[in-house]
C-alpha cells in the first residue's frame, strides 16, 4: 500500500509499504477513505519529537471502511464506516474506566521510555513516534487498529466524511480546551492560536455559553476565519496583545485563556527571539511564547486551558504571575473517546458544520506538498483533507 512516511526533519514522503496485518484478536483493518494534516504533525515535520525512525507512517486523523476484524471485535462489522481516535485506549484500565482514555495504562508498549521523560505514560497515539507506542499512522491506504473494540466508532447513514472527520481529534481537542476554562454565562474566552483547533475551539466557547472570544494570531486567513466565527481579533504583530486584551476587558483581563499553539510558538519581542536559539540548539525542547502571553493576560481567579502540544521542558514560565493570581491550569492529549457522541449530536443537529476550516484537498501522493504548504502558511492553507 502507499503510505506517508517520516525520512528526517522537513522530509516526508508517499513510499510503498507492506499492507497491515491482523496481530491480536481486538485488532481491526481500516481502509482509510480520508484522513488530515494535524498541526501537531508539523511538530514531527519540524524535527521536534524524539523517538521517530526512518519510515515511520504518520498521521493521527484518519477514518474510513472496516475491511477486517480480530476475532475479539464485536462492535463492528466489515463494511462498516468508522472514525479513528488519535489516542488508542484499552477500555478497562484505572483511566479508561473514568474516561480518561488519553492516559490510558495499557496502550503504549513503549511505556518505560515515556515513564522516563514524563514520570508516568499516557496513552500511545497513532503515528507520533515511538516514545507514544511506534504505531503505524493513518496518512496510509490502510491501517491497523488496536483495542478496536473500543476505539472504533460507527458514522451513522447520511452523514459525509469531511462532516465526522475531524471527529478523530481536533473538534474533540477544541472543545474540551474550551470545557476546561469552565466557562460561565458573561465570560470572556482569549484564544492564542487560529490554526484548526483554535477556530474548533473558538466555536466551541460559543456552544458552551461564553458571550465573548477574543482569538489572537498573525496570520490574516486564519483571523479573517475567527472573526466568521464570530471571534473578536487580535493580529499580535500589529499590536501588542496583552495591552489589548486589557483594553478590551476593562483592566480585568479574560475570564478564561486559552493556549491553542503549543511548542513552536512565535512572537515579536526578544524572549521569542531567545526561545528560537535555545530550541534550535536543543537547550529547550518548547517555545512557551503564547504561554507566557496568557498567563500574564488571565485575569485573577482565572482559568488556563492548554490545547497546543508541549513536549518536555519550558524556560523563564512566569509561574509566579500564575500563582499570585490563583490561575487554575487544565491541559492534556484529549480524552476523544469521552466526546464522540456528544459532539455527533451537535453536527446531527446542525449546530455546527465542521467542514468550515478545510481549506485544501489533496490526493495521497500529494501529501510532501501539502506538509510544505501548511507549515509556510501558503495558498492561504488552513487544513488539509488527502484523499488515499
Amino acid at each position: 500500500m502507499k503510505a506517508v512516511c517520516w525520512h528526517g526533519s522537513n522530509d516526508v514522503r508517499v513510499d510503498t509499504v507492506p499492507d497491515p496485518k491482523i496481530i491480536n484478536p481486538r485488532d481491526a483493518i481500516v481502509k482509510i477513505t480520508s484522513t488530515a494534516i494535524c498541526g501537531s504533525d508539523l511538530h514531527i515535520y519540524n524535527g521536534f519529537i524524539p523517538s521517530m525512525q526512518a519510515g515511520d507512517i504518520l498521521g493521527h486523523e484518519f477514518m474510513g471502511e472496516v475491511v477486517e476484524v480480530g476475532s475479539g471485535v464485536n462492535n463492528v462489522k466489515i463494511g462498516d464506516r468508522v472514525v479513528v481516535p488519535f489516542t488508542i485506549a484499552c477500555g478497562s484500565c484505572f483511566f479508561c474506566q473514568r474516561d480518561l482514555t488519553s492516559l490510558c495504562d495499557n496502550s503504549n508498549p513503549n511505556a518505560l521510555a515515556a515513564e522516563k521523560m514524563y514520570g508516568h505514560s499516557p496513552s500511545a497515539l497513532f503515528g507520533y513516534s515511538h516514545l507514544f507506542g511506534g504505531y503505524a499512522g493513518g496518512q496510509a491506504e490502510y491501517a491497523r487498529v488496536p483495542f478496536a473494540d473500543v476505539g472504533l466508532f460507527k458514522v451513522p447513514d447520511g452523514l459525509t466524511d469531511e462532516q465526522v472527520l475531524f471527529l478523530t481529534d481536533i473538534f474533540p481537542t477544541g472543545y474540551m480546551a474550551a470545557e476546561n476554562c469552565n466557562i460561565q454565562p458573561g465570560d470572556t474566552v482569549a484564544i492564542w492560536g487560529c490554526g484548526p483547533v483554535g477556530q474548533f475551539a473558538i466555536k466551541s466557547a460559543f456552544l458552551l455559553g461564553a458571550e465573548r472570544v477574543i482569538a489572537i494570531d498573525r496570520i490574516p486567513e486564519r483571523l479573517l476565519m475567527a472573526e466568521q466565527n464570530g471571534a473578536e481579533v487580535i493580529n499580535y504583530e500589529e499590536i501588542d496583545a496583552g495591552e489589548a486584551l486589557k483594553e478590551m476587558t476593562g483592566g480585568r483581563g479574560p475570564d478564561s485563556c486559552l493556549d491553542a499553539v503549543g511548542m513552536e510558538a512565535h512572537g515579536t519581542d526578544a524572549m521569542a527571539l531567545y526561545d528560537k536559539v535555545k530550541q534550535a540548539v536543543r537547550l529547550e525542547t518548547d517555545r512557551p511564547t503564547a504561554l507566557r502571553q496568557a498567563i500574564v493576560a488571565c485575569r485573577k481567579g482565572g482559568t488556563m486551558s492548554l490545547a497546543g502540544v508541549y513536549g518536555g521542558f519550558l524556560d523563564k514560565v512566569p509561574f509566579g504571575s500564575a500563582f499570585n493570581k490563583g490561575l487554575t491550569f487544565k491541559m492534556g492529549q484529549t480524552h476523544v473517546h469521552r466526546y464522540l457522541k456528544p459532539l455527533l449530536e451537535h453536527i446531527q443537529n446542525g449546530r455546527i458544520d465542521p467542514t468550515f476550516v478545510i481549506t485544501h484537498r489533496l490526493k495521497l501522493d500529494e501529501a510532501p506538498h501539502g506538509y510544505q504548504i501548511f507549515k509556510d502558511k501558503k495558498d492561504n492553507c488552513i487544513k488539509v483533507v488527502l484523499k488515499p
